[in-house]
Order: C-alpha cells, then sequence, then structure tokens
C-alpha cells in the first residue's frame, strides 16, 4: 500500500524528470519511492543549498520544473540563500522537505514555514488523505507565479499507509498575457508609429522575452524597423540575427556598442526588468531618447519608461510586426512624433493618426551604417599584468577561441563574472546562467553544472567561478565531477582575494587582510575528486584546454583550470560601480 511520501513522489514524477537531494530522516520514505516506484532520476549533491542551486539551474538550462529535497530542521535551513535566489530570479522548482511532526515541535525543530516565508517562498503541508491533491497545487503555484514552492511532510506522516493514489488533475497554467484595452491598443499604436518614424531605432531584450518564446518574433520585428537589438545579460543570443545584435547591454556591455544604444531615438524594451545593472545606473539611454516597454509586471519597471504596455513578449512583437508591414495607425508625418514627446498622441490622435501603409524608408537603416561587429568587439588585454599576473582579459579572450560552440556556461557570483559575459558568446539565454546574482549572492556555482548537466547531457557546461564563491561550495566539487564527468569544464579566476571587495572598499582605504584569501590550488582539489586539474599562469598554458577540447567527452575527465590572474585588472562593470558609490 502506498504510503504519504510514495503519493507525493508518484504524483510529482507525472511533473518532473530530476530530483536533486541530500538524503536525511525527513525525505528517507520519499526518496525511497522516487527511486523505487518513479522514472524520475535523482542525483545526490553534497551539501542541501546545491539541490536548490541544481533544480534552479535545471529550470534555466530546459525550462523544465524540477525538484529538489532534504531533511527538516538543518537540513532546510541549508537552503535558505539558494531558495531566495530562486525567488528573486523567478525560477519556478519545488522543494520537498521533512517537517516537524504534527503532533508539535521537537527541541530541534525551527518553524520552517516563516523561514520559507521570509524569503518569499509558499510552503504547502501534506496530509494523509491529501498528499497526491496538494502536490499537484503546489506545482501550480510554483509555475503560474515563477517561483520555488516547498512541499513539506511531517515526520509522523510520511510513512503512513495513503491507500490507492487517486487521479490528480493536471497543473492549470494561465495563457500567456494579452494586451487588452483601449490604452493598451493605443500605446501598441503609439510604439508602432514611433518605430516607424524613428531615424536610430534599437530592441532590447531579456530573460522574459526568451522565457515568452519571443525571439522570431523580435527578430521580425527588428527586420521590419531595420532596428539595432541588444539583450540583457540574462537574454544573450534572444535575437535571431547576430549582424545587427550589439551583444548585452549594462556594464558588461562593450563601450562602442553602448554608445551606439545612447544614439537611439526609439528604444523599445521587451522582457527585461531594467534593473540598475542592465541600465547602467540610468546611462544607458541618452536623455532625449523614448523608451518604451512591454512587460508581465503590473507597471514600468524604471522611470526613464515613457510607455508601457503590460503584455507577453512574443504576443506584443507579433503584434506590432503586423502593424508595422500592413496597413497601420501611424502619424502623417511619423518623424514628427520625435518632436512632440510621449504624450502628443492622446491630444492628436483624431486628427494626427491615420490609417495607410508604412512606407518603406528611402533612407539606408541606422543598422547599415554602423560598424556592429567593431562596435561589440572588447579590449584583448595584455599577456600578463603588470604585476605578472596572467590578465584576465586576454585569458578570457583566448578561452572563448577554445571552448566548445555547443557550450552552456553556468556562473557563480564575483568580481570575475564581467569576463564569461563579455567574451564567452553563447547561442541563447539558456546557455548563460548565473545562479546567485539575484540575490546577490556568492558560492552556487558547483551545483549549478549538476542542474545543467542534467538538462543539457550532450553539451559541454563551463562554470566559471571565482576562488572566494568556489571554496565556499567546495563540497559540491566531486558533484559536479560526478555529473558532468568529460562534459564539463571549470574555469577558476584565482586572485587569491574577494575581488570585489577589494576594489570597493580596498580602494577607500579599508583594511584588505578580511578581503584577501591564501591562494588555494583548485587543480589539486579537482583531481582529489577525479578531475584532471591545470594550473594556468600563461596564455600557453590554455593548450590543454585545446586538446581537451578535441577529445571524446566519453573518455576524457572533467577539467578544472585554475587560472591565477591579476586583481588588478578591474572589469569595466566594477568600475562603473566604484564611480557610482564614489
Amino acid at each position: 500500500m502506498p504510503t504519504v511520501s510514495a503519493h507525493v513522489a508518484l504524483t510529482l514524477a507525472q511533473h518532473v524528470d530530476h530530483v536533486f537531494g541530500v538524503m536525511g530522516n525527513g525525505n528517507a520514505y520519499f526518496l525511497d519511492a522516487i527511486e523505487t516506484q518513479t522514472d524520475a532520476v535523482f542525483t545526490a549533491v553534497r551539501h542541501e543549498q546545491g539541490a536548490v542551486v541544481a533544480a534552479d539551474a535545471h529550470f534555466r538550462a530546459s525550462g523544465r520544473i524540477a525538484a529538489a529535497t532534504t531533511t527538516y530542521g538543518a537540513g532546510f535551513t541549508n537552503t535558505i540563500t539558494a531558495l531566495a535566489e530562486a525567488v528573486q530570479a523567478h525560477v519556478p522548482l519545488v522543494l520537498v522537505v521533512g517537517d516537524e511532526p504534527t503532533s508539535g515541535p521537537r527541541p530541534w525543530d525551527v518553524d520552517q514555514i516563516a523561514l520559507a516565508s521570509a524569503v518569499g517562498a509558499r510552503t504547502y503541508t501534506t496530509g494523509r488523505a491529501d498528499a497526491a491533491a496538494t502536490t499537484v497545487i503546489a506545482v501550480e503555484h510554483a509555475l503560474t507565479y515563477r517561483v520555488p514552492v516547498v512541499l513539506a511532510i511531517p515526520y509522523d506522516v510520511a510513512a503512513l499507509q495513503a491507500g490507492a493514489l487517486p487521479e490528480a488533475p493536471a497543473p492549470r497554467i494561465p495563457a500567456p498575457l494579452i494586451p487588452r484595452g483601449e490604452f493598451a491598443d493605443r500605446m501598441l499604436d503609439e510604439i508602432a508609429t514611433a518605430l516607424a518614424g524613428a531615424e536610430r531605432p534599437f530592441l532590447l531584450a531579456g530573460r522574459g522575452a526568451w522565457l515568452a518564446g519571443a525571439g522570431d518574433a523580435l527578430g521580425a520585428l527588428a527586420e521590419a524597423t531595420g532596428a539595432l537589438t541588444a539583450s540583457s545579460a540574462l537574454g544573450r543570443g534572444v535575437f535571431p540575427d547576430a549582424r545587427y545584435d550589439l551583444g548585452v547591454t549594462g556594464g558588461f556591455g562593450a563601450e562602442a556598442a553602448m554608445e551606439l544604444v545612447r544614439q537611439a531615438d526609439v528604444a523599445v524594451v521587451f522582457g527585461a526588468s531594467l534593473n540598475q545593472f542592465t541600465m547602467r545606473f540610468g546611462e544607458l539611454f541618452a536623455p532625449g531618447t523614448r523608451v518604451f516597454q512591454v512587460d508581465v509586471t503590473p507597471a514600468a519597471t524604471h522611470p526613464h519608461v515613457g510607455g508601457f504596455v503590460r503584455a507577453d513578449a512574443r504576443i506584443a512583437a507579433e503584434t506590432l510586426v503586423e502593424r508595422l508591414g500592413g496597413p497601420s495607425l501611424r502619424l502623417a508625418d511619423a518623424r514628427s512624433v520625435q518632436a512632440t514627446g510621449s504624450g502628443a498622441h492622446d491630444e492628436g490622435r483624431d486628427e494626427g493618426w491615420i490609417a495607410e501603409p508604412v512606407e518603406a524608408s528611402k533612407r539606408m537603416p541606422w543598422r547599415e551604417t554602423v560598424d556592429v561587429a567593431a562596435a561589440r568587439a572588447y579590449p584583448e588585454g595584455d599577456a600578463v599584468a603588470p604585476d605578472g599576473r596572467l590578465d584576465p582579459r586576454s585569458a578570457a579572450h583566448r578561452i572563448a577561441e577554445l571552448l566548445p560552440e555547443d557550450r552552456v556556461v553556468v556562473s557563480d557570483g564575483g568580481h570575475f563574472i564581467g569576463w564569461a559575459n563579455m567574451y564567452w558568446p553563447v547561442a541563447a539565454p539558456d546557455r548563460m546562467m548565473m545562479v546567485g546574482t539575484a540575490f546577490q549572492s556568492i558560492g552556487q556555482g558547483w551545483p549549478s553544472v549538476v542542474g545543467a548537466t542534467r538538462a543539457r547531457p550532450e553539451s559541454t557546461v563551463v562554470l566559471t567561478s571565482g576562488d572566494g564563491g568556489g571554496l565556499m561550495a567546495i563540497s559540491d566539487l566531486e558533484s559536479a565531477v560526478r555529473a558532468a564527468g568529460g562534459h564539463g569544464c571549470a574555469v577558476i579566476w584565482n586572485d587569491a582575494a574577494y575581488g570585489a571587495e577589494v576594489n570597493l572598499y580596498g580602494l577607500k582605504g579599508l583594511a584588505e587582510g578580511p578581503m584577501r584569501i591564501p591562494e588555494v590550488d583548485f587543480a589539486a582539489f579537482g583531481a582529489a575528486v577525479g578531475a584532471e586539474g591545470v594550473v594556468v599562469r600563461t596564455l600557453a598554458d590554455l593548450d590543454r584546454l585545446a586538446s581537451w577540447a578535441s577529445e571524446d567527452p566519453a573518455t576524457r575527465r572533467f577539467l578544472v583550470l585554475d587560472l591565477r590572474i591579476s586583481g588588478a585588472v578591474i572589469a569595466p562593470y566594477q568600475q562603473e560601480i566604484i564611480r557610482v558609490n564614489s
């Protein structure tokens, strides 16, 4: 007869194919059912935080929800940082945990519902009679609101007989958000008109556009308007035509590319939150740029936005393409929009707005007049920095030449995040993920490899991490090596310091002792758990990456590259933060 834990496992396995976790008293019966009664694959990690991180990375790399699991008490509290990251990054996952018995807390129990609520995660607690239904509700909540949920199994309920598994309904998922009402319709009119009359149109897309499946529609819109394009850091590769794409905006952007963005007279943003980093602390757009935003949030997310439409990015982009490609509402003199301001259509709509085909411009499109490839290029750096250590820019540039094209890049947090984001292009947003940046945390890199590998077993998963975050998560180095094997590679930017803190506070004269880390041999760490480790002090030492990339993944080992880089070379995004904080 199935237990309550088996009801949870069997129901959950209808919606997830991977579970990541650490076994303990509170989830032993659940994991037994996963292993013996379902087709879901369980992958063990070595720290409970890593369970949530792996499930998070799995969703980011595949778009498929995954589950994490831990025991109660200390096992649950170890997940809090990763749970907060998933909440703030809008990543759906289900965390199955043990919990205090229904008779009341034991001396070692804590209020897990309050702890989860404190970081924004909802808890659903199973009972003997409703375990399957509660599981479906938890999955539905995670997918509807794009957040992690906690599914708790009380200790004294876990092994109770629950009878035959009831047929549970499938989770109900909301349909894409369609722009509705006169205001939305008029704002789409205004955006279409502004784009039709723009001399230097620009489209910016983020991860939300990718999740909406808006890539092709945005490509068609860029083609219809002759716009230059760019993405947020989490939206890299969303536009299908790279010829006119400026790369990443914000502090990771190439300086010449960001200067082109400031020349735009009309900018439309799809599915990007316009946070301080994407917006270069308010300096991404010039004061005269008309900025529109399309997002599923209730309102515009930045004060520079002059017009907002609440809508699914794909649907809005398709609508704009239709209005620009055939009979469409536009001003008789579309260019007059540039002079009249964002609210001009309210007063003059009846006289100025007419239905007529949008005529192709006789002038050469802006994007054809600029050298996009040159604008998005980054400095190659020197072979070594003045202090004799490796220049991270030249190392990043060389690694980009050697990495397999079919790669998924997962990033920890820290000063080093600029190098991969600047120098390592990826094919799509689900091939570059930064688990930890939403919550400004470090130490989530190694378990990210586990989740990404299970999501994309055919690709090469590349971790980029600093020595600080790499040490913080070192318990799951073994998990990464075991899960990825020859399909995995790690690049550790080892400057023997918490680089961001040195840059932000050491330069202000604060004591640097607490900011420094004794230089650690990550190559030896990797070798200790079955990886191949290489200490990289010169560009020539990267030749091993070239030969490794040419080998059969089935026979090669996980590769750990321990780059002994200079901390004196400061990433441009950090220089930007230093200026703001000064």
